[in-house]
């Protein structure tokens, strides 16, 4: 869905270990840096040995991902090979005398050098002056809350004005991908700079690490929108036991397909009085696909036609997907479908040198897994329809991956459908999907920018909030 490495995390979910050949001599954790249009991004790839042979998972530490499986594994006459089918990701490289490794990173047609090392790899922090530091003027608390449906518990921080009082308060939903309380991507932390704003304005918060991600238990990689739903209603119901919090003003704040978690909860849960929407999705997921792939198209010079024959193969196979109930059917019929779309046009988007069956495989890995299958068949509008309390919904007018016009006005469509008359849609100037004063709106652009979260937008979302507490 996202552009080259900033959307690594969106991609690399659902995916499953392969062991091919073993060496003791590659065993060990391998340090690298990405350096990609002025963005720098650690990579460590953990490789171990089976009884099987070699396996391997990939941590990026800058956007806060653990663990992430390795597809296959090689090692042979000093070549390492790795890949990530889920997210089009092959590294090769060759181990020196030096113990250093030498080799490519590639993704989506792209290739970045990228050599590894067996020592931690230091870079320069960059500057993030809205970060804030301790001491905070505000009383803070690490808590545990569990969701006893999905029998986990979940960890996060809990921000109050005073250690003292009742106050509203709003629980923050973070993009897809695995996310800790911060939302932290490329040495940003726009959660940790919007709690701390909120905080300091009178308005409590409730932020906490995904299932699977730094503190909180679950499988991550398992997990749909609905699973993560169901995680927000357990901090709900966690908020509803301290007597800080005003019962009758609980919020949700999501961002991206947090916005998505948002609109399910609030259909379906009386108790929340508000929700507060930051580039949500507005459109049926398959189709803001296609327009993401649109933009990201115009953006890298793909003419209209290279772009119709791309949204075509990606819409059939999306079809496939949501048509499917059996998985092993879904295979088949996937391979079938990318087989006879190869065919009919050999220059199509399978990367060259890579067979068909690969591909196949590739293509299974991206959309067959259970949070993109969840994804594609959902429609926003059907569940905005039953949302009834109070919605702010805003995006910056240069996001690339979840476009302003398109889908505010979905969303504003749904809940005046519904008859939701408390709706507020704002579109704003010069800002990217990061709600970033910007220059392009292109992810590669997240890193290189010191803010994190503009003020105009943190005004925007405290005056609302104050409006309706």
């Amino acid at each position: 869905m996202k552009k080259v490495i900033v959307t690594l995390l969106s991609c690399l979910i659902s995916m499953v270990f392969s062991m091919v050949s073993f060496s003791q001599e590659i065993t060990g954790n391998w340090n690298g840096l990405l350096k990609v249009q002025g963005t720098q991004l650690k990579l460590v790839f953990n490789i171990t040995k089976t009884e099987k042979g070699l396996v391997a998972t990939m941590d990026s530490p800058n956007q806060g991902a653990k663990d992430i499986p390795v597809t296959t594994v090689s090692f042979e006459d000093s070549v390492l090979k790795l890949t990530i089918a889920n997210a089009s990701i092959e590294y090769e490289g060759t181990l020196g005398k030096d113990r250093l490794i030498t080799g490519n990173f590639r993704q989506g047609g792209q290739s970045f050098p990228l050599d590894l090392s067996e020592s931690a790899i230091k870079t320069e922090k960059p500057l993030r002056p809205q970060e804030p530091l301790q001491p905070f003027p505000y009383y803070s608390e690490e808590v545990i809350f569990e969701n006893n449906q999905a029998g986990i518990t979940l960890a996060g921080t809990l921000t109050l004005p005073e250690k003292e009082g009742n106050f509203p308060v709003v629980v923050l939903i973070s993009d897809s991908g695995p996310h800790n309380r911060n939302g932290e991507i490329l040495d940003h932390k726009p959660f940790l700079v919007l709690s701390d704003y909120l905080t300091k304005n009178g308005i409590a918060v409730l932020r906490f690490d995904d299932r699977g991600v730094a503190a909180s238990k679950g499988d991550f990689g398992s997990a749909t929108s609905l699973d993560f739903a169901s995680d927000v209603e357990a901090g709900v119901k966690y908020l509803q036991t301290r007597k800080e919090i005003n019962k009758k003003k609980i919020g949700l704040i999501g961002h991206s397909e947090g916005g998505i978690i948002a609109q399910l909860v609030a259909s379906k849960c009386k108790d929340i009085s508000f929700i507060t929407l930051l580039a949500s999705p507005g459109l049926p997921g398959d189709e803001l696909i296609i327009l993401q792939l649109q933009l990201l198209g115009k953006a890298t010079g793909q003419s209209e036609a290279e772009h119709s024959k791309e949204a075509d193969f990606r819409k059939g196979a999306f079809d496939i997907v949501k048509a499917a109930y059996d998985q092993e059917q879904l295979k088949t019929d996937l391979k079938v479908f990318v087989t006879k779309s190869l065919k009919e046009n050999p220059n199509g988007p399978k990367p060259e040198g890579m067979s068909n069956e690969e591909f196949a495989k590739i293509i299974y890995g991206q959309i067959a897994n259970p949070w993109m299958q969840y994804f594609l068949k959902y429609n926003p509008a059907a569940v905005l329809e039953k949302v009834k309390c109070p919605v702010l919904a805003i995006n910056g007018d240069k996001d690339s991956q979840v476009p302003s016009t398109q889908n505010l006005t979905a969303i504003k469509d749904a809940l005046r459908k519904g008859g939701n008359k408390n709706v507020t849609i704002k579109e704003l100037s010069g800002m990217n999907h990061l709600f970033q004063e910007c220059k392009t709106g292109l992810t590669d652009e997240y890193g290189i920018i010191e803010q994190t979260f503009s003020p105009i937008a943190l005004t925007e979302i405290l005056i609302w909030i104050k409006s309706v507490t």
